[in-house]
């Protein structure tokens, strides 16, 4: 499967007070974690969105082979980051797409090809990350190319897991319930960099 990835970097943690893309955990910024995860997966492009900040995270990923695309309109949100993210995409030989953001740093390469397996044998358009709850659905996942026209009819602080909802019957589980480490607050920040047992497992 030839998979593309695109990491969602452009907001500007207002919430946080600084951007959160330039957290660091084990040494590495989280941007830059994050798109090392993607790349060593070697499926295909990968495509980091920026927006706020743009100078200060970009140089994080200084000799990274990754496309840089900036979004103009950022601060409409989320939806306007996956557009700016999916008009990059080559038009053919592309038969997913793989959604990430920047603020779940429990992310890794087993969980990310957790997905791929997953959709090689379920063959669903969609295979979503579990978090916790049997119903609660979100990113990373992995999307069929042929929900590419979707994401492009998106507009404001929405996302994936709008089209994950959407599309439930065609969407198959993986369990990760460190998905629910959010990164929003200092307080969401001080829980994380706290001792681990502290974090649902």
């Amino acid at each position: 499967m030839h998979i593309a990835t695109i990491i969602l970097a452009a907001g500007s943690s207002s919430r946080l007070g600084e951007p959160k893309q330039l957290l660091t955990n084990n040494g590495k910024t989280l941007v830059r974690q994050i798109t090392e995860t993607a790349l060593s997966l070697q499926t295909g492009p990968v495509i980091i969105v920026l927006g706020a900040n743009q100078a200060r995270i970009q140089a994080e990923l200084a000799g990274l082979p990754v496309q840089l695309i900036q979004n103009p309109g950022w601060q409409e949100g989320m939806a306007s980051s996956l557009r700016t993210g999916l008009n990059c995409l080559p038009d053919t030989a592309i038969d997913s797409f793989l959604v990430l953001l920047t603020d779940q740093p429990f992310v890794t390469p087993a969980l990310l090809q957790e997905l791929i397996d997953t959709r090689q044998k379920t063959n669903r358009g969609i295979v979503a990350c579990q978090y916790g709850e049997a119903d609660f659905l979100g990113v990373p996942a992995l999307f069929a190319s042929r929900y590419r026209s979707e994401f492009m009819n998106l507009s404001g602080d929405v996302g994936a897991r709008k089209l994950i909802k959407q599309h439930v019957d065609d969407c198959a589980a993986v369990p990760f319930p460190l998905a629910t480490v959010d990164l929003d607050t200092k307080q969401d920040v001080e829980n994380w960099q706290s001792p681990r047992s502290s974090l649902p497992l």
